[in-house]
């Protein structure tokens, strides 16, 4: 039968459509419809505030959609050395009841500058996250590893440092920059490691936070009467832990009320932002915001530099859904699925 012309024109540039979209799935790492759960590694500064606790929270209550390997701690300027980030991290994943059997690991106290000389070293500040990073990124799988860093970013680039071949089988994903302005918090704790991995061809995704912006994830906000209408009693029941402010909670809902009673507001109404909290949501249903890909900049000390000509592209994330992303944090709260280690 003779194809209509319309035909004629449409089906190879539909093809090639469906082809070029296959190919952005593949290198970025998404999953496609029936396949297996995501493997995540989260790399936390889990006493810098509060948003890690709820990030951590939504990741290990969502048994349905992933798999984490393993957490890996880093120490921003805020919370104290690694050592209480780590001890945060723990408070979390004991209410969380996954404390022994998902493995939790120090990393790195300084800048990847100053580790970076030190690396070719059996021990260096953050060896222990860094080789297990490169150890988790080298283990086979259908899809590459997520590496999602909600603070700065010295363990994942000293992994690449380490082992530049782990590139092509990873994807990160951090919660980081207020690109295109200059600024935010995760990205001014070590810039250096955030200029090394743009540098290098390696999967790369921006989860912006735009402080202020309703575009970012600064617009992922809660106030303090949510927080107590909602959370209380939510999660597993733990045996009783102490928590950061002091007092024992057998539930991640009841902590989670307690560091609102702990904490400043900002904003009208007076809120708090749960920036790490919409990476995860990101990676869990990309429906829940708008990406794009850009050609890779850089970043000097006036601000970024566009590279329209740069072969190299990332991922940029922005305008995140806050009613879908909230309304599915709160129904994974209610409805738990724990994760496993595999």
């Amino acid at each position: 039968m003779k194809q209509p012309a319309f035909f004629k024109k449409r089906i190879p540039g539909m093809i090639l459509a469906a082809i070029l979209s296959l190919t952005l799935l593949s290198h970025y790492g998404f999953r496609s419809p029936g396949s297996s759960k995501i493997a995540v590694v989260i790399d936390t500064d889990a006493n810098n505030e509060l948003d890690d606790q709820f990030a951590l929270a939504y990741l290990f209550f969502s048994g349905k959609s992933f798999i984490v390997p393993g957490v890996t701690v880093n120490a921003t300027k805020n919370g104290g050395d690694i050592e209480g980030h780590r001890m945060e991290a723990e408070r979390v994943m004991r209410m969380c009841k996954v404390f022994g059997n998902i493995p939790l690991i120090k990393g790195a106290n300084k800048n990847f500058e100053d580790i970076l000389p030190a690396i070719k070293n059996e021990h260096f500040d953050g060896s222990d996250a860094v080789n297990f990073i490169i150890e988790e990124a080298n283990k086979p799988r259908k899809e590459k590893l997520v590496l999602l860093p909600i603070g700065k970013l010295t363990n994942i680039a000293l992994a690449l440092a380490k082992d530049p071949s782990i590139a092509q089988k990873v994807r990160i994903v951090w919660l980081g920059s207020n690109y295109p302005e200059r600024g935010e918090y995760n990205k001014e704790n070590d810039v250096s490691s955030m200029n090394y991995i743009l540098s290098l061809d390696v999967p790369f995704e921006m989860v912006t936070v735009r402080y202020g912006k309703t575009t970012g994830t600064a617009n992922i906000y809660v106030t303090k009467q949510e927080v107590d209408a909602k959370m209380p009693g939510l999660g597993p029941k733990s045996a009783p832990v102490e928590g950061r402010h002091g007092g024992k909670f057998t539930s991640f809902g009841d902590y989670a009320v307690d560091l609102f009673a702990h904490c400043d507001f900002y904003g009208e109404p007076p809120h708090r932002s749960l920036f790490d909290m919409a990476a995860v949501a990101i990676i869990k249903d990309p429906l829940f915001a708008q990406k794009k890909i850009i050609p890779c900049p850089k970043l000097v000390e006036k601000g970024w530099i566009e590279q329209p000509d740069n072969k190299r592209v990332i991922t940029v994330w922005e305008n995140f859904d806050r009613n879908k992303i909230m309304t599915d944090f709160y129904a994974t709260m209610k409805d738990f699925d724990l994760v496993k280690l595999k």
